[in-house]
């Protein structure tokens, strides 16, 4: 439930409506953070409107906790949500309950967008940690639209490259092999990692292979598998969640896996040489790599 102090805080009517379902989902915030349109645009990396004083347009943030919805698909749309920092997961649900992962939004990451046509969100986002989101009230969204043209059209840019992103990752499935996608998937995440200012060489990944799998359309023991083959010839470590990325330029333009046979000659090969140049400490063995 909300606290006392937020429902304080919320002046504004189109958050005062933001949402009763909301409510249901367990959100809560703490303190009373605001970004200014300056801040706004710095995280989605687009050019801020100069015409527009630091104090004129304040946008409130909002804390969620690992597992909790931001919005379900069904809800009124009433706002876009930028991430500030965590990282979460958009699915379709089924009659059956199955889900399909569409998106890991993280930092600098717009979502809420498929809301716009129907005024309803199609897809539900799901907290994959706690998560500090700034809210952008569609309504608000609308009126600096019509003052700030150049502003606009800054923000209609960021809603395609999420969708440049999302055509991107359907002509992958269509054309990659299954450890082709787990290779691309791992360095689209090195990369937006490092976008972040974060390492795009040693990462935890906050999503389930499980989770990971639903995203690129193979299963979970075929996601645990390749990660586990990845780690066998090098191209990655694999400690749990942790992923050391090892061989970047190997995992960006491989097709498909040598055969099982050949692999365990190359783990042979390394394992010899490693021997016959003596050990060295402050390098791993390969005994002591954690399997997936």
């Amino acid at each position: 439930m909300l606290s006392a102090q937020t429902s304080e805080i919320r002046s504004d009517a189109s958050l005062s409506a933001l949402h009763a379902s909301s409510q249901e989902a367990g959100w809560q915030r703490q303190g009373t953070l605001w970004s200014n349109l300056k801040e706004l645009c710095d995280l989605l990396r687009i050019p801020s409107a100069t015409s527009v004083s630091d104090e004129e347009f304040l946008f409130q943030h909002v804390q969620f906790k690992t597992g909790q919805r931001i919005h379900t698909i069904g809800q009124p749309f009433d706002t876009l949500y930028i991430v500030h920092s965590g990282f979460l997961k958009t699915v379709l649900i089924d009659e059956f309950g199955n889900e399909q992962v569409l998106s890991f939004p993280m930092k600098g990451d717009l979502f809420g967008v498929d809301g716009i046509h129907t005024r309803r969100y199609a897809s539900e986002a799901v907290a994959l940690s706690n998560c500090d989101l700034i809210l952008l009230p569609f309504k608000k969204f609308i009126a600096l639209g019509r003052t700030h043209a150049e502003l606009e059209h800054a923000m209609y840019s960021v809603m395609s490259r999420e969708l440049v992103r999302e055509q991107a990752m359907v002509s992958m499935l269509g054309a990659l092999s299954a450890e082709a996608r787990v290779a691309r998937f791992l360095i689209s995440l090195s990369e937006r990692f490092a976008e972040m200012g974060y390492s795009s060489k040693l990462f935890n990944l906050r999503m389930t292979r499980h989770e990971i799998g639903s995203y690129l359309g193979l299963t979970l023991e075929t996601v645990s598998r390749t990660l586990s083959a990845f780690n066998e010839i090098g191209l990655i470590s694999v400690d749990q969640r942790s992923i050391g990325i090892k061989d970047a330029d190997a995992l960006r333009t491989l097709r498909r896996l040598p055969p099982s046979s050949s692999r365990a000659k190359q783990v042979a090969s390394k394992k010899a040489k490693k021997l016959a140049a003596g050990p060295n400490p402050e390098a791993p063995s390969w005994d002591t790599l954690a399997t997936v």
